[in-house]
């Protein structure tokens, strides 16, 4: 447990169990408002006034400020207090999302969803701080479990619960929605959550923060440009510019006495793997839910909702597995975890590749319900082993990296899946605009066999790696 003289602590009463809900709750939020949008384009176009193309700025300006702000959310939170800056930054994004469906312009529009990015930059890591600072290592996995499994839901169903609000109701009330549940969560925080600033207060490394901001900015614009319009000068030479910046970045923070991203946390050597090994799963793992719903539309011919029904599926694995996840972790350990169900991972996503138009319906659900339950358990085990031997000391720096570097992963993740989809549609002749069955089978091919690589990290691990948080007992 933290010294209560340097950290935020959770009130010890009988609803400090609701805490970990009260972040997963702000987690859902931010991660459902980054894809339920992306159905309504055509209708938030048309109500605007503007081009449907153009309204992918609002996309992209959320994900850039989400990128931007993250580095700087820990420093935030030692300055000021994590209750402090989580109930501030639930308080922002909730009057980001009043103003995104009260917006009469395109301008007011993008400027409310960079505010909402802003908020949701805060709100993420620093709930996330909150949680790790205050679970005993007992109760690590279970914590974080329930704060996984919103990010894990939100790119589910934000497509599908998109297109019901935009075709039976109005897609204003896609923000507006979120505003009962931020104001029940700011009265939540002010209630459960305690605050007490550190007395070290470290001044703010304003060259980081600009070079690492532009940086993130410069690569995840280039990623979205890969996503959406495929390979050109642009996207590469944004995506170049932005990793030149960053390990720019990463050279001067080993020379900065506070630098914004602490990367010694890195000599921990479960954190290490999580980060460069645990990335990789998450980046081949976070490829299918783009690539399934686009397969189910253009090559199996669904509509948008029935994609979305379809895809439900992976959802429902997700929730399954939740409760017996540190049942399995007890039994088996991270390391034989990890490595089993990369494999079965990999299995999944090269299951979907087999899926055509002629596929049941059930056994598309079968293969959807696999792969959630995959997802999830990997995600779970990333996330807390990547902190169980950090130690109190550098766990506010160590989760705004594992934060920055998350939100990249997510990026990188879409961007891959359409990668593959241009270069398969090249490969094989065909058009674009209307990719085959035969074109993402050869994507889900190519990325299954990639999250096999991520075996080679899982296996450096030592046999009882985390066994104070998964509490396994390994015996040689």
């Amino acid at each position: 447990m933290p010294d209560s003289k340097s950290s935020d602590s959770i009130n010890l009463s009988s609803s400090s169990r609701f805490i970990p809900w009260i972040v997963a709750a702000a987690f859902f939020m931010e991660n459902l408002d980054g894809t339920v949008i992306i159905t309504a384009l055509p209708q938030i176009a048309d109500s605007l006034g503007v081009n449907a193309v153009n309204m992918s700025m609002g996309v992209t300006a959320y994900l850039i400020t989400l990128a931007v702000f993250i580095p700087v959310s820990g420093w935030m939170a030692d300055r000021f207090g994590a209750r402090t800056v989580f109930g501030s930054a639930i308080a922002i994004f909730t009057l980001a999302s009043m103003l995104c469906g009260l917006s009469q312009t395109m301008d007011q529009f993008i400027a409310a969803r960079i505010l909402q990015g802003f908020g949701g930059a805060m709100m993420v890591p620093v709930g996330r701080l909150i949680v790790l600072r205050n679970a005993s290592k007992s109760e690590l996995v279970k914590m974080i479990a329930i704060i996984t499994w919103p990010g894990l839901m939100a790119p589910i169903i934000g497509q599908p619960l998109g297109g019901f609000i935009t075709t039976f109701t109005n897609w204003r009330w896609i923000f507006f929605l979120n505003i009962p549940i931020g104001l029940l969560g700011i009265l939540c925080v002010i209630k459960l959550i305690s605050n007490q600033v550190p007395t070290q207060k470290r001044p703010l490394d304003w060259i980081g923060f600009f070079v690492i901001g532009v940086g993130l900015a410069s690569f995840m614009f280039g990623i979205e440009s890969l996503s959406t319009v495929g390979i050109s000068q642009t996207s590469i030479g944004s995506c170049l510019i932005g990793f030149g910046l960053m390990s720019f970045a990463v050279w001067y923070a080993k020379r900065h006495p506070y630098p914004l991203l602490d990367f010694s946390a890195f000599k921990v050597p479960t954190y290490a793997i999580t980060i460069y090994f645990g990335s990789l799963s998450r980046i081949m793992i976070g490829a299918t839910p783009f690539l399934a719903p686009l397969m189910f539309q253009l090559a199996f011919g669904y509509t948008a909702f029935e994609s979305g029904l379809l895809f439900l599926s992976a959802m429902l694995g997700n929730l399954a597995l939740k409760p017996i996840t540190s049942t399995i972790l007890k039994q088996f350990g991270f390391r034989n975890v990890m490595v089993g169900n990369a494999c079965l991972a990999a299995i999944a996503t090269i299951l979907s590749g087999f899926l055509t138009a002629d596929t049941s319906i059930w056994i598309i659900c079968l293969v959807m319900l696999f792969y959630g339950l995959t997802r999830s358990m990997q995600f779970t085990c990333i996330q807390a082993l990547a902190f169980s031997d950090m130690p109190s000391e550098k766990m506010s720096s160590a989760n705004t990296v594992f934060s920055t570097v998350a939100q990249l992963n997510m990026g990188i993740g879409v961007a891959l899946g359409a990668i593959l989809i241009h270069f398969t549609v090249w490969w094989h002749g065909g058009d674009i605009a209307n990719p085959s069955g035969n074109d993402f089978q050869w994507a889900f091919f190519i990325i299954g066999i990639l999250m096999l690589i991520s075996l080679l990290g899982y296996l450096k691990l030592k046999p009882d790696a985390g066994h104070q948080v998964s509490g396994h007992v390994y015996k040689p």
